[in-house]
């Protein structure tokens, strides 16, 4: 079978290269033969396969949002190989039975590799744990209830404890439902109170953190932090880490670009769990992603059919699609104020949110031998956000006409073209 030999990239460090992919794999380009396709990357960037820690694929229960087919051909579009989907589905990835489902929707439809998640609790109900060892005999390693809060704590200390056996992870949604209810909306400042919306306090994240860490330390056994937004939680973060626990956490785009004061506008799309922040706070989670002390970047990208979306504020579903402008946004936000650099963007979203599953092919150097997970961008690149321009089912883009980045040329998931522009 031809393969593909794409001449001129260059590398995150710097150097140019030809690579050659075959088979699955990057091979040496000076085997390349007559019939291989030729790509000219002359100007663009050869980075790995990006990974999403984050993602709503809404498959099975709510396709009318997302299908795992439109969910991963957006991931491609956004220069994505993997994606980790969540366990709030219909039904819940909490037995071995919808882990297998899921897995073998993903074999069928997928455009990049779906990374199952399963469920903490069973039917993210909080008041009994999910059949963790049969979720991992079925091969999940990472486990959420993300979208709520596991609320009782020693029921997280035997999670814990059952994860550390074989290596797993749980990632903590990390809202503490006494401080912020399912009402709230808004982070808590003057303008949830000129708005008269529920307040978010910032607490309520950091808090439910610290416990946790402390549940970490005491098992030894894995533990991440999803979507953190504030100062506190980065401090809390810090913290956990000059412990040296093993403790990770991510941010998504839209807590390092979007600020509370676009609630003023009414429009729901900027309704999101956990909610935009302020300044001081969006700044903080900058810097923390730029030192390392937030590991990588995830999307949380959450799809809603419209009407769901066309509600009082406080009654709108949470969330925004993110898959397509998550490294525009990055770019924009981080690499062109020199804040990170091109390599840096390759550990924040490759590297690092592979190691958090143990993902044994995505991850990888852009080398000989090495799985061919690929994205190649254009590092000059900008587009204006159309809404109706993408290959997701929902049209909850926060983006939508802002002038961003618009990197992604390419992208080969384990030597397929999933993604041309």
């Amino acid at each position: 079978m031809p393969g593909l030999l794409i001449t001129g990239a260059t590398l995150v460090d710097g150097t140019r290269t030809n690579l050659l992919i075959r088979g699955g794999v990057f091979v040496d380009p000076s085997d390349a033969a007559a019939s291989d396709e030729r790509l000219d990357a002359d100007g663009l960037l050869a980075l790995p396969g990006l990974v999403d820690p984050h993602t709503h694929l809404r498959e099975p229960g709510r396709e009318d949002a997302e299908t795992v087919a439109s969910g991963t051909l957006a991931a491609a579009r956004g220069g994505f190989t993997a994606v980790h989907a969540m366990a709030n589905l219909s039904p819940v990835t909490d037995t071995a039975d919808a882990a297998r489902h899921l897995a073998a929707i993903a074999a069928a439809d997928a455009h990049a590799q779906v990374v199952v998640v399963g469920a903490i609790t069973r039917g993210l109900a909080g008041e009994e744990l999910a059949d963790i060892a049969g979720l991992h005999a079925a091969g999940v390693r990472m486990f959420s209830d993300d979208g709520r809060c596991v609320m009782n704590a020693q029921l997280m200390r035997e999670a814990f404890d059952l994860v550390r056996g074989f290596d797993g992870v749980l990632a903590q949604h990390c809202q503490d439902h006494t401080m912020a209810g399912a009402s709230a909306c808004c982070h808590e400042c003057g303008i949830s109170d000129e708005l008269g919306l529920p307040g978010w306090p910032s607490v309520a994240e950091s808090s439910i953190i610290a416990r946790d860490v402390e549940l970490a330390a005491y098992t030894g056994a894995r533990y991440h932090a999803c979507h953190i937004s504030t100062a506190e939680s980065v401090e809390v973060i810090r913290w956990a880490k000059r412990r040296g626990l093993p403790v990770t956490a991510e941010v998504m785009p839209h807590h390092l670009l979007l600020g509370t004061e676009l609630l003023r506008s009414g429009d729901t799309v900027f309704k999101v769990n956990p909610p935009l922040r302020t300044a001081e706070h969006i700044e903080a989670v900058r810097e923390a992603l730029a030192d390392g002390t937030i590991d990588m970047i995830g999307t949380d990208h959450a799809p809603h059919a419209s009407k769901d979306k066309a509600r009082p504020f406080p009654e709108a579903s949470p969330g925004m699609i993110g898959l397509e402008q998550a490294l525009g946004v990055v770019v924009d936000t981080l690499v062109v104020p020199g804040r990170l650099t091109w390599a840096e963007v390759a550990d924040r979203m490759s590297y690092a949110p592979a190691r958090l599953a143990r993902l044994a092919g995505q991850g990888r150097p852009v080398a000989v031998g090495e799985p061919a997970n690929l994205t190649l961008v254009d590092p000059t690149a900008r587009a204006r956000v159309d809404r109706e321009a993408t290959a997701s089912r929902s049209r909850n883009n926060p983006y939508a006409g802002l002038t961003l980045p618009d990197p992604v040329r390419l992208t080969v998931w384990a030597g397929r073209v999933t993604y041309r522009r």
